[in-house]
């Protein structure tokens, strides 16, 4: 029961996830909120919220070596992480966003063989350039047929952002397996909102709450609290009953539940550009994360 309630929570993450992408551009529609204070806002609720989980159920200090590692943790999670994103978003499409942001895997694999030595296959090469042949296919020949300088921004602006996160998951990974996990968020946000913070500052004295309809505020409390706090703790008592591997693969779900909820809201299309790049990024995702015994049996029964 405890692993179908945990297919159940990865399932909504993903939900919660796919729909950020439509949701959290109409929260920055017309400019009443801009990215940077949004992300401010982020900040600020994640360290709230897990701040309060952390102190009232685990209380658990952290060592001062360590906080170096968190500090970059924030760096790549919250403060390059969030901004590329979020100022990407407000430029590009969230399809597009949505399958560029599946190259996260990717990175992760060539971080981890950066910085922790892991071996690179070559089954998980061939993933690499399917991934990165549909990347490239994607921002280079994936916008309207008039050009639009700033998509293209967008889009890259997102690349970024999916290796900022690449590199985060790579780093959190040795604190994860010394700390529980409401503590390593609850220091990751605190030090991203100090990150952010000299950058939002400006961004903060230009929200315009007056204008802000109710549709804007719906989806400000839809990123706040879903995207920011709930999908997290899902996430985190998800990973307690199921193997790291199987919640990694319910990331794959993010670019169907974005397409699907971006078409329903009106918000975006779906050319054959897209279908074919999309191919491509899962397609070398699936490549990558697919386990070398799979790969033998197959060969087997075709043989």
């Amino acid at each position: 029961m405890n692993v179908l309630q945990a297919h159940l929570a990865l399932l909504i993450v993903a939900l919660i996830y796919g729909g950020n992408f439509t949701i959290a551009k109409i929260a920055m529609a017309g400019g009443d909120m801009p990215p940077l204070a949004f992300i401010w806002f982020r900040a600020l609720t994640g360290l709230l919220l897990f701040g309060i989980l952390q102190t009232t159920m685990v209380r658990e200090k952290v060592d001062r070596k360590d906080l170096l590692w968190l500090l970059l943790c924030a760096l790549f999670g919250i403060a390059i992480n969030q901004s590329f994103f979020f100022i990407g978003l407000n430029w590009t499409t969230p399809v597009n966003a949505s399958l560029i942001m599946t190259t996260s895997p990717i990175f992760v694999m060539v971080t981890a063989a950066i910085l922790l030595k892991e071996k690179i296959t070559g089954q998980k090469v061939i993933g690499i350039l399917f991934g990165a042949i549909g990347a490239a296919t994607l921002i280079l020949f994936g916008q309207e047929i008039s050009y639009h300088p700033r998509q293209l921004t967008g889009d890259l602006m997102v690349l970024i952002n999916a290796t900022s996160y690449g590199i985060y998951l790579v780093l959190v990974k040795r604190l994860m397996a010394k700390y529980q996990p409401l503590t390593v968020i609850t220091w990751v946000f605190g030090f991203g909102l100090l990150m952010v913070s000299p950058f939002a500052w400006q961004q903060l004295g230009e929200i315009r709450w007056e204008a802000m309809s109710t549709e804007v505020w719906l989806s400000f409390a839809y990123v706040l609290l879903g995207t920011t706090f709930l999908a997290y703790l899902l996430n985190t008592w998800a990973m307690t009953r199921v193997s790291p591997t199987l919640v990694g693969t319910y990331m794959y779900l993010q670019p169907l539940f974005a397409a699907i909820i971006a078409l329903l809201a009106g918000k975006d299309t779906l050319p054959l550009i897209k279908i074919i790049s999309g191919i491509f990024i899962l397609g070398g995702v699936y490549i990558s994360s697919r386990k070398p015994k799979s790969i033998e049996k197959t060969k087997k029964k075709l043989a």
